[in-house]
């Protein structure tokens, strides 16, 4: 099923409907009705000055990095920007990473490359996801990097559960706590001491996928202090310097996701688990900012969510897989592995022909 005011469906973990309306588009009501957002942005500034004015803002050069950091400064702070490297840079990304150091200090932590690909590899065999160490890095380096540098502030961008929905309740969390990264900072059921001893990975490799202690550390959210605007973001972004394109045909939107090659991937096997690709989520939040109307939203939707990418943000998929040490034929089976075949027999919105099949004609 459907939400009824935008296209996100049912099948989205943690997405439990109410009266056919998913908790993202309720969540985005009570942002606007409910919240003083000139009380939050006061306490903002009551938080940084707390800290005396320095933070850490973790980064991927992105919309929404480049944002809170743009915002920070603004608002008299001296954030580091800390970008945990990620798995396949993309040159875009190289040159978004530069531009964001333009106008804060900045610091890159790069893990083991050959450890990472084979996390990329084993991610993708065990929970379906290529992106595994990534998601996990962005929750454990900034902590990392704090603890070293004696700065106790962090912060985050937008609370997810709030503005792509969640269990309820989840949505209103201002803080990261260590509980909230157990449960949503990427892990998917897996732990980093789950891969020690596999294909030589030691437990020194998966310290940087460990969760540090966080005692005297305060995280936050900034999109629960500033009303977060994905489109708001982006155009302050551009005017920073940050170059934007679509990265690929799946994507609504040209401003998000540019730095990793292998998104493209993740993204598509979000589509074949659960029934939406990146498209729809993009197009929902526009719905929700009423920049378009659902049944035009519908028909994009039914044109590009889940077409794969054979090439993402300039990379051939190809390069990508061979990257990580997987051939085209072994690719293809786990992805049929986590098919969720009970989706893609409904003939809902998301029906469409079988990616794989156009691929096999490609080659």
């Amino acid at each position: 099923m459907l939400c009824r005011e935008c296209v996100m469906p049912d099948t989205r973990p943690d997405h439990v409907f109410v009266d056919g309306v998913c908790p993202a588009c309720i969540t985005a009501k009570k942002n606007i009705i409910d919240i003083p957002w000139d009380e939050r942005r006061h306490e903002l500034e009551q938080l940084l000055d707390k800290h005396g004015g320095r933070c850490i803002v973790p980064s991927s050069g992105g919309k929404d990095s480049t944002y809170q950091v743009m915002t920070l400064i603004e608002m008299g702070a001296d954030p580091l920007v800390v970008t945990a490297s990620t798995c396949h840079l993309t040159e875009i990304g190289r040159k978004n990473i530069d531009n964001l150091a333009q106008h804060a200090t900045t610091i890159e932590v790069t893990p083991n490359r050959t450890v990472r690909a084979k996390l990329n590899r084993m991610g993708l065999e065990l929970v379906g996801d290529i992106s595994w160490p990534e998601h996990v890095s962005i929750f454990t380096t900034p902590f990392r990097i704090a603890r070293e540098t004696g700065i106790s502030l962090i912060m985050y961008g937008e609370n997810p559960q709030n503005q792509y929905g969640g269990p309820s309740g989840t949505e209103n969390a201002r803080q990261m706590t260590a509980r909230w990264r157990s449960e949503y900072g990427g892990f998917l059921g897996l732990r980093p001491r789950d891969f020690v001893g596999m294909e030589g990975i030691t437990a020194r490799h998966m310290t940087d996928y460990e969760l540090p202690d966080i005692t005297g550390i305060e995280a936050h959210f900034l999109g629960q202090y500033v009303r977060w605007n994905s489109r708001n973001n982006a155009r302050v972004a551009k005017a920073a310097g940050m170059i934007q394109e679509r990265p690929c045909t799946a994507n609504w939107w040209d401003f998000e996701n540019l730095d990793n090659a292998q998104t493209g991937i993740h993204d598509h096997f979000m589509y074949k688990k659960y029934g939406y690709g990146r498209a729809a989520t993009q197009l929902s939040v526009d719905i929700r900012e009423h920049l378009i109307i659902r049944e035009m939203a519908l028909q994009h939707v039914e044109r590009i969510d889940g077409l794969f990418p054979m090439v993402y943000a300039g990379v051939e998929v190809y390069e990508v897989l061979d990257r990580i040490g997987v051939n085209w034929g072994r690719f293809c089976e786990i992805l049929e592995q986590f098919t969720n075949w009970d989706i893609f027999a409904k003939g809902d919105h998301y029906r469409k022909d079988m990616p794989l099949q156009r691929l096999a004609h490609a080659g």
